[in-house]
């Protein structure tokens, strides 16, 4: 497939589907913000019934997160028989959900008694809405059939998905 031509509707659908996992991985550092602003839980309800399934895999299969990215890097990815168009934005999600898993521990290393509960909770709060703003993003520009380009993210996945 080349960059020009127009991904298919099962394309666009199969390319947006990774996208489970950085919502997945942001979900946590926005549960305060969704409490106190439930407007944020109804832009994830249409996408709750695949989160629910997610998450349940993940409690009761021991390592499914690390199965899925494998799965994902070595099945999709590597794979020059799926479409570009597919390998891309499946990249993109891995990355995006790596960059909340390291932010996330970098957080968590944040102790709440020396910098105090309001800086931890804002920058939780900042994950959560980076990841809502990114995944919405990207998308939207998914379901138009479009490559959507984060900067210096996009970049990297272009250097990754020949």
């Amino acid at each position: 497939m080349t960059w020009s031509s127009s991904p298919s509707i099962t394309d666009r659908l199969l390319a947006a589907l990774p996208y489970i996992l950085p919502i997945t991985a942001g979900l946590p550092y926005g549960i305060t913000l969704i409490n106190q602003f439930p407007i944020f839980g109804f832009l994830l309800l249409p996408l709750a019934p695949l989160i629910q399934i997610y998450t349940d895999l993940e409690r009761s299969i021991p390592l499914f997160g690390l199965i899925v990215f494998f799965a994902l890097i070595l099945l999709v990815v590597r794979n020059e028989n799926i479409s570009r168009f597919i390998r891309f934005n499946t990249m993109q999600a891995i990355l995006l959900s790596f960059i909340l898993a390291v932010c996330g521990l970098i957080l968590s290393l944040l102790d709440p008694s020396l910098f105090g509960q309001l800086l931890n909770n804002t920058l939780a709060n900042v994950l959560f809405l980076g990841m809502l703003a990114s995944v919405g993003y990207s998308l939207v520009q998914t379901l138009r059939g479009e490559y959507a380009e984060i900067p210096t993210l996009s970049d990297a996945v272009h250097m990754q998905v020949r």
